[in-house]
């Protein structure tokens, strides 16, 4: 009897040989990839206390091995921060309940981008939506920007013109300040030195002849 009850404990399924534990979290899935980071999701089964998560991430070359655990935390997703350029990871999510750690959760494979992609390659038609929807916001940036150009070279114009109107009235008005300040002296007969007021005239000595 005990070699019959040995093999079909060990055939139960984990949530049934520890009961205390919680399932193991389904519907994980990763999204927000970039070339250096990407997000984990995932669902917990109701009526299930879990206070934490673990989550086990390690490249597929096997280079890289990192296990994030959190407690106290009602969290359903969690930022993968540091990860390699057009690397493959392969991740798996444990729930953490009050008596113990779930089984892990089935393996999630992705593979961050490249520095000059933007979008999963696997999503084409989001894509295709996103990309028309930054072609139409470049549309309208660089509408906006010729706007803008249009308006300041407008207003450099009325400037210029202002101050060539500017400089013109300045030059009338010079040129008429000059003309009056002129001294009057150029148009009337310069006075003549009178030489002094006790100057007097010289006469000529008189010659009188007496004949005898």
């Amino acid at each position: 009897l005990r070699h019959l009850l040995l093999p079909l404990s060990c055939a139960l399924p984990p949530s049934l040989a520890h009961p205390d534990r919680p399932p193991s979290p389904v519907n994980v899935t990763v999204t927000q990839l970039k070339a250096n980071s990407a997000t984990v999701s995932w669902d917990v089964p109701e009526g299930d206390v879990v206070i934490g998560y673990a989550i086990l991430q390690q490249r597929q070359d096997g280079q890289m091995q990192r296990f994030i655990r959190e407690v106290n935390t009602t969290n359903r997703a969690c930022v993968l921060w540091d990860l390699a350029e057009d690397a493959d990871y392969i991740i798996q999510v444990q729930s953490i309940g009050l008596y113990g750690e779930s089984q892990a959760s089935k393996r999630v494979h992705f593979r961050t981008l490249k520095e000059t992609d933007r979008l999963p390659s696997n999503s084409s038609n989001q894509g295709d939506i996103t990309m028309e929807g930054l072609d139409k916001d470049r549309q309208l940036q660089t509408g906006e920007i010729i706007i803008i150009v249009a308006v300041l070279l407008m207003w450099a114009a009325v400037i210029a013109l202002f101050c060539r109107q500017y400089d013109i009235i300045k030059d009338n008005d010079s040129n008429n300040n000059k003309e009056k300040t002129k001294p009057s002296s150029e148009h009337s007969t310069p006075e003549r030195p009178s030489g002094g007021l006790l100057r007097s005239k010289k006469k000529s000595p008189s010659v009188n002849i007496i004949e005898v």
